[in-house]
């Protein structure tokens, strides 16, 4: 991993979200995906539901005291074990101290999310607003290949902006950009070799209480 205390001009201003262009080198996102191949094995990459029912294309599993969760029933929410019952392994330290450099200020995250692209897996423009604490940034780090991330405002609907993530970017959502539409229209599958089947690994760390 980069130094924490990185130039300001390393920093980079997307749509109000701070990008930390190339913030993890190759070592660091190896170590990295080997802690996440021990942590989906012990609770497995599912497919959640959208809140209308409809499967969504990305896989994921969580880890920390929280993790995300989506079905028909119930909608969107933060439950505090994985499908099969067992509980969300603990947030790897590789992982904690990427938060831990980009934003030494906030509270210890609950939940990190994993999101697992495939050929072809998106994820539409949304809002991370399940959260108590709205004043807590979201970080979010892009392992494998690129993906196209857009993001806009707080009002749907409005213009929005692209950029390409790739291996070992680090984003930031907080202060404006909390609460800003985003989302990922499309990965370039096979643009890294960090996975040996290639895809595009998402993990974002967030305050849940």
């Amino acid at each position: 991993m980069n130094d924490k205390s990185l130039p300001e001009h390393t920093r980079v201003d997307i749509g109000g979200a701070t990008l930390w262009p190339g913030f993890l080198d190759m070592a660091a996102q190896s170590e990295m995906v080997e802690d996440l191949r021990r942590l989906v094995s012990a609770a497995p990459l599912f497919s959640p539901e959208t809140r209308f029912g409809r499967p969504m294309s990305v896989r994921m599993t969580s880890a920390g005291r929280y993790g995300w969760y989506s079905d028909r029933r119930h909608g969107y929410r933060y439950e505090p074990r994985h499908p099969s019952g067992v509980d969300w392994p603990p947030i790897p330290q590789s992982v904690l101290s990427v938060w831990q450099a980009v934003v030494p200020e906030a509270r210890s995250p609950h939940a990190c999310l994993v999101n697992f692209y495939g050929e072809g897996a998106r994820m539409g423009l949304h809002q991370d607003r399940d959260e108590a604490d709205f004043t807590q940034p979201v970080v979010s780090i892009s392992l494998g290949d690129d993906g196209l991330f857009r993001i806009g405002g707080v009002d749907r609907g409005g213009p929005t902006k692209s950029v390409w993530l790739r291996s070992g970017d680090v984003l930031v959502l907080g202060g404006e950009a909390r609460l800003a539409h985003h989302g990922v229209d499309r990965i370039r599958f096979g643009s890294s070799t960090l996975l040996r089947e290639g895809g595009r690994i998402n993990l974002t760390l967030r305050v849940v209480d």
